[in-house]
């Protein structure tokens, strides 16, 4: 008989509820902020640089939900080993589209910000449920 040894993960995690309003993406950064310089128990510390990479994809996923999802939007930050995972549910079925930079127009440039600056970026859902934007950080 052999005795399997489990490995502890040891995880930080957090869920935020926003309102659909403007000034959620800057409660969200304030939030992202806070939780992130937090000392975790078990865990690296999150260097300065990758707390302002979250703080600006959360920024930006956070918009985008309240603004073109069209409904409050959910907040979820976890911490884990050399990562840092942002996800942003919102009720619309319809996925984020990362457009061409463009000097012609004055936004649209949010989720290529995203993208260059995660590690890994997706959309998971997108049905009649909505969807999750999931950043993920590595240093």
């Amino acid at each position: 008989m052999r005795a399997h040894k489990r490995a502890h993960r040891h995880i930080a995690r957090v869920e935020y509820a926003l309102p659909q309003e403007a000034a959620s993406a800057g409660r969200a950064r304030k939030l992202t902020s806070a939780f992130l310089t937090r000392p975790h128990r078990h865990l690296a510390e999150v260097d300065s640089e990758r707390v302002d990479d979250a703080e600006l994809i959360v920024s930006e996923l956070v918009a985008n939900a309240t603004q073109h999802g069209r409904s409050p939007c959910r907040l979820r930050l976890e911490v884990y080993d050399d990562r840092v995972t942002v996800e942003v549910h919102d009720t619309s079925p319809v996925g984020p589209r990362v457009l061409e930079p463009s000097t012609e127009r004055d936004s649209g440039r949010g989720l290529a910000m995203v993208r260059h600056l995660a590690a890994r970026l997706e959309v998971v859902g997108s049905g009649r449920r909505g969807k999750a934007v999931r950043a993920v950080l590595a240093w």
